[in-house]
């Protein structure tokens, strides 16, 4: 029995001692929206050392809830697979984050702005379908924060692969989108709209007016940005 063990035989108990320790919950949610290799976590969950990812995962694989396995691409390059019983867990993390958009207020959420996994989010959630038949490049800008920050492009291919680069990759910009990252945030949270947001002047769309007029539904949103907002 693990340190700080409830010692209860309950089920609910015996759970918790597994996926209640600091940051699990939240690499579950990595793992399962498809994030495999140590890297793409990271990228996800930028704030948590790099040691304690290693031992979350060390964690979770002793638990059977992952496994460990060489890249079919690269026998080099280790692949984080969730288990039936890491797929099992996949209603519950749902289940936290419906609960965290129905119930807590959005200006706590706001308090919270990360330009980086901003823009791996929506990159993960972007949406090919309306988008031309060609490469389409979005460059978003958002003025008030360091240069190193302020800069990202979405790369669109033609075949649907999304990438994001926040070193400028040298393709002609189809769509420049200058945005504040509070409004950008609680768009992908889905507690404001492009169009609101256009009409207000906090997003500036500049380019194919094919791409910012469908922006709202090419943008890759929360998956719970569709959850009621209960809070007051």
């Amino acid at each position: 029995m693990t340190q700080g063990s409830y010692r209860q035989f309950c089920p609910v108990a015996m759970a918790a001692e597994i996926l209640s320790t600091r940051w699990t919950v939240v690499l579950l949610r990595e793992l399962i929206a498809g994030s495999t290799r140590f890297n793409e976590l990271r990228r996800g969950l930028r704030r948590m050392s790099p040691a304690l990812l290693s031992q979350r995962l060390k964690e979770l694989e002793a638990a059977g809830v992952l496994t460990r396995t060489a890249s079919d691409a690269d026998p080099n390059i280790i692949e984080y697979q969730l288990t039936p019983s890491g797929r099992d867990l996949r209603p519950l993390v749902e289940a936290y984050g419906i609960w965290g958009q129905r119930w807590i207020e959005a200006d706590l959420s706001l308090q919270q702005l990360d330009a980086q996994l901003l823009m791996w989010d929506m990159r993960r959630g972007l949406d090919p379908a309306p988008l031309p038949n060609r490469r389409s490049v979005i460059q978003f800008l958002y003025p008030e924060l360091p240069s190193v920050e302020r800069s990202w492009w979405l790369i669109v291919d033609p075949d649907g692969e999304v990438d994001l680069c926040s070193i400028d990759p040298g393709f002609d910009v189809d769509l420049y989108a200058a945005v504040d990252l509070r409004t950008m945030t609680a768009i992908w949270m889905g507690v404001e709209t492009v169009r609101a947001a256009v009409a207000s002047g906090r997003l500036m769309l500049t380019g194919d007016p094919r791409l910012a007029s469908a922006m709202q539904t090419w943008l890759g949103l929360s998956p719970f940005a569709k959850v009621q907002k209960l809070a007051s």
